[in-house]
């Protein structure tokens, strides 16, 4: 299971605004959030997530309208 997921769960809590968050860093890379917009924010994300998921995030982005 990727820890870069598409959604959270209903009713998971967020403690932080995206726009607080500069970095994310995973064990595939880092990623520099701050300032991007949506669609930016997805393919860093995607980018920095298991190679093996990231098929199945980019088509669950493409659904979700977050890229195009």
């Amino acid at each position: 299971m990727s820890r870069i997921c598409p959604f959270l769960k209903k009713g998971a809590g967020v403690v932080t605004t995206r726009g607080d968050v500069k970095y994310i860093v995973t064990e595939y890379g880092v990623a520099y959030i701050h300032g991007k917009n949506l669609q930016e924010r997805t393919k860093a994300l995607i980018n920095i997530a298991h190679p093996k998921f990231r098929p199945d995030l980019i088509r669950e982005a493409k659904n979700r309208n977050l890229l195009r």
